[in-house]
């Protein structure tokens, strides 16, 4: 008991010291605390010498620059909002059948409030989006995607799905749906609105993730590939695609390899047709081939 009342206390501690939107309801709800609870917990971290000042959104945090031990102690827990997206990009790097990768998000998330990172950089329709695809994770809901636009079956429609994780990107959630039961993973800015059911999970012992490639292309297929880059096509698939940097190796002056695993050719093909005389294709024959197609199509 003694344990976990300690545990407890770091933890709000640490959400104090990161806390940019939780208010105080927030705060309870993820602790499971009264109000009466919160309010006693703060008065203990004060008479410790904590500063904890609240703001006009009625949201605490502790003052980093109150004394030098604040400070010191804040800057061991704090994340800023850029390193906890990167953070957040590592972890889900992972290979995602490591046992390493779902600890670390635990622990990453039992510390620090996965809602906190998803709010930067994402359109305030994403963002609220995001928000109940979280709350449906939370509470292993099923959800209603209302008005999904889908570019592959060129179709608007309602897809009921019970969401279980996300990408590495946060810009797509991987879901069961049920009506074709099947795992498929579906783009936020797609989502038209969501509708949060009562009915919970049916399907958990079928939720895995796929594997989704550097060109954002996901299934449960991978074909090796091998490219040969000038330093014009290495920049502008590191800006366009920032994880493929791993796969990337400088081979002589100002040319680089790519070797790595796709999807599905699509994804590299827009990307060799752009940069048609910069890019060599060193394997596989099966995508020579893909290219060679695509090309005589596109001639036709």
């Amino acid at each position: 008991m003694e344990h976990t009342r300690i545990v407890r206390e770091l933890q709000l501690l640490m959400t104090l010291a990161n806390n940019r939107y939780a208010t105080n309801n927030d705060i309870c709800e993820r602790f499971g605390f009264t109000t009466r609870t919160l309010y006693r917990y703060i008065d203990s971290f004060r008479e410790a010498g904590f500063v904890i000042k609240k703001n006009e959104n009625n949201v605490y945090k502790l003052e980093t620059a109150s004394n030098k031990l604040t400070k010191h102690l804040c800057e061991l827990l704090h994340f800023s909002e850029e390193e906890e997206i990167i953070l957040n990009y590592a972890i889900d790097s992972i290979e995602p059948t490591t046992k390493t990768r779902e600890l670390l998000k635990k622990k990453l998330y039992a510390l620090y409030d996965y809602k906190a990172i998803a709010k930067v950089a994402f359109e305030k329709k994403d963002m609220r989006h995001i928000q109940l695809l979280i709350a449906a994770m939370e509470q292993h809901k099923q959800v209603i995607l209302k008005r999904y636009r889908s570019a592959h079956s060129n179709t608007t429609t309602d897809r009921l799905v019970e969401p279980y994780a996300f990408t590495d990107t946060l810009d797509q959630i991987w879901c069961y749906e049920l009506a074709s039961n099947t795992i498929k993973i579906f783009k936020i800015s797609r989502i038209g609105d969501i509708e949060l059911t009562n009915q919970c999970w049916q399907y958990e012992q079928l939720h895995k993730t796929g594997y989704v490639d550097i060109f954002r292309i996901h299934s449960t297929q991978r074909f090796p590939v091998k490219l040969k880059l000038s330093l014009r096509a290495a920049n502008l698939l590191i800006e366009e695609y920032p994880l493929s940097t791993k796969y990337l190796t400088e081979w002589e002056k100002n040319s680089y390899i790519l070797e790595t695993e796709v999807c599905s050719f699509d994804g590299i093909f827009r990307f060799i047709i752009g940069l048609y005389d910069d890019i060599e294709i060193l394997e596989s024959q099966e995508l020579k081939s893909f290219v060679r197609y695509k090309i005589k199509m596109l001639n036709k």
